[in-house]
């Protein structure tokens, strides 16, 4: 029986992740949502229940990344494309940043996206696509903030390993693309900038990954895109 393709879609519980999954769906894809809330993933599904299905995992553990797989098996589905949105914010001036926040960071925002390429390489589909979701707080010459360090330096891992994996998996029809986010109006932007208003809202920002992710592979691979109307 021929497998049925899914997009993967991480962090989807909430802001650009949850637009997207809702924007997917709705130009008929069928979106598997992954994210640590149940109840919210929930929520995400009753908008589309046709479309989108999911499976509440904390990508940080092992043990609860594996529901993804057991998913993946029994549902006897490819991935056409993974959207990997997941991440954390910690806004901490550096000369109050401990080791625990650093390894925090590292964590959330590269090791996440490590471990669930990692575990889902088997089960892509001929041309597929990963978007990694990074931030124009990594962008290399872009401006960076007080407090964001920690942020800003695991974003920017994130870019040269979404480079490296292109390289890596090139001949398995695997591509992969970086996009550096600038200000949407999430609750994470809001934690990083208080008070200031983003120009772009989580629905119009949705609607341009979801596109990307269906069709930006076909003109470009490896490369770590600006996405931002201005500064941030």
């Amino acid at each position: 029986m021929m497998s049925k393709k899914i997009i993967l879609i991480t962090g989807a519980s909430r802001g650009i992740g949850h637009a997207t999954a809702r924007y997917l769906a709705g130009q008929k894809h069928q979106v598997l949502a992954t994210a640590r809330s149940e109840q919210l993933l929930e929520e995400l599904k009753a908008t589309n229940t046709r479309r989108i299905d999911y499976v509440a995992c904390d990508l940080l553990d092992a043990a609860s990344l594996q529901k993804i797989i057991d998913y993946i098996r029994d549902q006897n589905v490819e991935i056409s494309a993974l959207i990997h949105n997941a991440g954390g914010l910690i806004n901490k001036p550096f000369r109050d940043l401990t080791d625990q926040d650093w390894n925090a960071m590292w964590n959330m925002n590269v090791l996440t996206a490590v471990r669930l390429l990692r575990a889902l390489l088997p089960f892509f589909a001929k041309n597929a696509h990963i978007v990694t979701i990074g931030s124009m707080g990594g962008f290399q010459g872009s401006s960076k903030y007080p407090g964001l360090s920690a942020y800003s330096t695991s974003k920017g891992a994130l870019s040269i390993w979404s480079e490296s994996m292109a390289t890596e998996l090139k001949d398995e029809g695997i591509s992969v693309n970086c996009l550096c986010l600038g200000a949407v109006q999430t609750e994470m932007f809001s934690s990083a900038f208080p008070g200031m208003k983003a120009p772009v809202k989580p629905d119009e920002m949705a609607q341009f990954v979801g596109d990307f992710a269906l069709k930006g592979h076909s003109f470009m691979n490896g490369k770590v895109l600006p996405v931002t109307l201005g500064d941030p």
